[in-house]
């Protein structure tokens, strides 16, 4: 949350280290830090003890959202990115023997996520014995932790299947572990979020902006039963539970889709009525973490280009993510873009000049030279096969597909980041959309469509379709009943929340994921196999377990 937040004491708690992040005020836009020393145990069990052990268990979310390893996690390794020329952990995409269980980011996401699932359970274990503050607003914070230590057991859940399970405070060191069933975590989650959104704000945007509210619980209670539904541990009516939440969420006073799809992850409108949960990042590098890190991975070397330098306007390309030729020639066909906006207001087509001269031309040799100025076009992609001649016409150089390579390909627009500090700095300063309108509308159209109510989820496709067309195309951008099929949706998903952290969840919920892989992306294509469907267990967490492996089963083909 955006607030005076002030980094508190250490908790060491077992094997787990927890830096809470304390604050007063939810209302601020700019954080300030004060670093305090000397707190005891017993500060939690105060009311501002409370109020800061609410603010760590938040802080836990930028451990994933907007962070290397949370896109590599979910980017990487799909049918619709592949990896670019540059990054150390290409082994996510491709699924070798690089990606196992010492993995970096295998230790981190798990030692993370449970730092914050115990400062969850700390919070919801103290809080009857808190006095000095309001009942109501005592109920309203506890369902907000519990929601955040739901996400992050449901995201443990989907990458690595059965994970131990605890509830309590840790506090002590213990060997003793053990990974619970798919239905024990399912049925832990969904408790949490069934018993707190009651106590949620149910305003659509609490007014101490970043909290949970009500909507936010309601969107990730539908995508748990939708996954669920699609697990071992499924019930008859997961797909209904799901339909009805969505719907309660979309039904929420001040939802609604933004008129513009650009307009959704402008720089500067973050906060939106689009917008169901976000996660907060600031301009103040104090209190900004590692920051929000998005921008690095989608962009390509455009300051290698005649007419071009790095600059923090466009960003400073990682080149780690490329996008698959089914992305750019099916997700986005050619044909389809007429109506759909969605491809030019997704991916950057034309950069302008800011190293102004006379340069040799190094990839479109339709001319030997270009002379651009300040601000002028130095390189435009169109995104399709533009013939030489009318190449030739034109005074700066044009790059086409047929020249897309690791280093030089369509750049993901969501993520850049014109604010930092400087043209150097990874530590981006943009909230993280965690969810969003659209996807909740998608969500509740794939929940129909597996019920058989066709018409209704078309009509919910419909809704983002029309919102995505360009002006006066509305109509040309409807699909009819008989269209709608899952494959459309799994592309329509990907037209509409591509770099968004959600691409191989959502690939493992519909059965796809090897299947898929094999077909698009060509560098993970020799290497997936069925067990790539779930992570590797850390090595680190199986070692510390008394009885060792046997205890603590590592995952098949690990």
């Amino acid at each position: 949350m955006k607030a005076n937040i002030k980094l508190a004491s250490i908790l060491k708690t077992g094997a787990l280290v927890v830096a809470l992040f304390v604050g007063q005020s939810c209302s601020e836009s700019v954080l300030d830090e004060e670093v305090i020393s000397g707190i005891g145990d017993n500060y939690l069990n105060t009311p501002n003890g409370f109020n800061d052990g609410v603010n760590a268990v938040y802080s836990g979310l930028r451990n994933w959202y907007g962070t290397e390893r949370g896109n590599n996690f979910t980017v990487f390794g799909t049918d619709t990115y592949q990896n670019g020329a540059d990054g150390g952990f290409k082994f996510m995409n491709t699924y070798d023997g690089g990606f196992d269980a010492r993995s970096g980011h295998v230790q981190e996401v798990w030692n993370q996520f449970y730092e914050t699932i115990n400062a969850a359970n700390t919070v919801v274990d103290r809080a009857p014995n808190v006095s000095g503050i309001a009942d109501a607003v005592r109920k309203e914070r506890v369902a907000e932790v519990r929601f955040i230590r739901a996400h992050q057991y449901f995201i443990l859940l989907q990458l690595f299947g059965g994970v131990d399970l605890r509830l309590t405070e840790t506090k002590a060191p213990t060997k003793v572990a053990t990974r619970a069933t798919i239905a024990e975590l399912y049925a832990a989650i969904i408790k949490d979020l069934e018993e707190g959104i009651p106590d949620l704000d149910a305003r659509y945007r609490h007014p101490n902006y970043g909290r949970v509210t009500k909507a936010a619980a309601q969107h990730l209670l539908g995508k748990v039963y939708l996954t669920k539904a699609t697990s071992e541990a499924k019930a008859a009516d997961d797909f209904a539970k799901a339909e009805a939440l969505f719907k309660q969420v979309i039904a929420t006073p001040g939802a609604a889709l933004l008129a513009d799809f650009g307009d959704v992850h402008r720089q500067g409108n973050e906060m939106n009525n689009e917008v169901v949960f976000g996660i907060q990042y600031t301009n103040n590098p104090l209190t900004n973490g590692g920051g929000n890190n998005s921008h690095l991975y989608f962009l390509m070397e455009y300051d290698n280009m005649p007419g071009m330098r790095r600059d923090v306007t466009n960003g400073r390309p990682f080149k780690r993510y490329m996008p698959t030729k089914y992305t750019l020639n099916t997700v986005f066909n050619l044909a389809n873009r007429v109506n759909d906006s969605r491809y030019y207001k997704t991916f950057k087509d034309v950069y302008y000049c800011n190293n102004p001269g006379s340069f040799n031309t190094n990839y479109d040799k339709s001319k030997a030279r270009i002379t651009v100025a300040l601000g002028d076009t130095a390189v435009f992609d169109p995104g399709y096969e533009m013939p030489e001649a009318e190449r030739a016409k034109r005074p700066y150089q044009v790059l086409t597909p047929s020249m897309y390579d690791e280093r030089r390909f369509p750049a993901l627009r969501k993520h850049i980041d014109g604010n930092r500090a400087d043209l150097t700095a990874e530590g981006g300063v943009r909230d993280y959309i965690a969810f969003r309108l659209a996807d909740t509308y998608l969500m509740l159209a794939e929940a129909q469509f597996k019920q058989g109510k066709v018409e209704d989820a078309t009509a919910n496709i419909n809704m983002v379709r029309r919102r995505a067309a360009w002006p006066g195309k509305q109509a040309a951008m409807e699909i009819t009943s008989a269209q709608l099929t899952m494959d459309f949706i799994m592309e329509e998903r990907e037209r509409e929340l591509i770099g968004e952290q959600m691409r191989w969840f959502d690939l493992k919920r519909w059965g796809v994921l090897v299947e898929r892989v094999k077909l698009h992306n060509n560098q993970a294509a020799p290497n997936i196999k069925a067990f790539h469907v779930l992570r590797p267990i850390p090595q680190t967490q199986i070692d510390r377990v008394e009885g060792g492996n046997s205890a603590f089963p590592q995952n098949t083909g690990y």
